[in-house]
């Protein structure tokens, strides 16, 4: 199998998902149960994917260098209800600075 009949079988299988997204009926979706998981599923997604990118390194090892210090900084700041602007711009200096000082 070619890398192109792969890619097209993924864009085939992604629109039929979707498609079967629109197909499912209205009162499989109006209970409160899934309600309550729909609109917790994209934090819980989005976490999970920030955890592997920030401690998951090359073959699934372990790393703990830069990146979690300046993560447990954007958390600090978020829990301080800083403005998102200052919270990326200020996790990204402290782990340039992290990184000057040779950790990471």
């Amino acid at each position: 199998m070619s890398v192109w009949v792969a890619v097209l079988a993924a864009c085939l299988a992604c629109l039929a998902l979707k498609v079967a997204g629109y197909l499912v009926p209205d009162s499989l979706l109006a209970g409160e149960r899934t309600s309550r998981i729909t609109t917790l599923l994209p934090v819980a997604l989005l976490s999970a994917l920030v955890v592997v990118q920030t401690v998951v390194g090359d073959g699934g090892a372990l790393v703990l260098d830069a990146r979690l210090v300046a993560v447990g900084v954007a958390v600090g700041l978020l829990l301080l209800r800083a403005n998102f602007l200052v919270v990326v711009l200020t996790a990204a200096g402290v782990a340039a600075g992290v990184r000057a000082l040779g950790w990471g």
